[in-house]
């Protein structure tokens, strides 16, 4: 995989991700459940500036990035507070598998900023009631 493909591959991931996160924000209640809310908006953010990043970085690369799909199907039916937190930690599981290819196919800035990204992507998944795991090549 080329690094540009990488970037396209890490892009569509984010456009779900960002488009996941605006679908479990209208199903959280602020009042119910305020940290829950926020975690999930804090997410959209983050996810949100991810995809500005790769969008620039394509750009930069002289290539058109991949658009947005319509609309992507929702991890479960995000009804339930709980199913809430599932989705959140299904989307940051999947953006992790693409930041490690991201980091493992480019070098330089990419690099390190897609090392930081994935840093930073696991912390947000144990948010989501992840179990931690080691990162491959991390001191353990």
């Amino acid at each position: 995989m080329t690094p540009l493909e990488a970037m396209q591959a890490t892009l569509a991931g984010e456009h779900a991700a960002f488009y996941v996160y605006g679908v479990l924000g209208g199903q959280v209640s602020r009042s119910a459940q305020p940290t829950l809310a926020d975690l999930i908006g804090s997410s959209y953010a983050v996810h949100r500036q991810r995809r500005d990043r790769l969008t620039a970085l394509i750009d930069a690369d002289g290539a058109t990035p991949v658009a947005s799909a319509p609309s992507y199907q929702l991890p479960n039916p995000a009804a339930t507070a709980r199913q809430l937190r599932t989705a959140g930690r299904i989307v940051e599981t999947r953006c992790l598998a693409l930041y490690g290819q991201l980091v493992e196919n480019s070098s330089g800035a990419v690099r390190a900023w897609a090392i930081t990204t994935l840093d930073t992507a696991a912390v947000q998944e144990l948010g989501y009631g992840a179990t931690p795991v080691d990162l491959p090549g991390s001191a353990g």
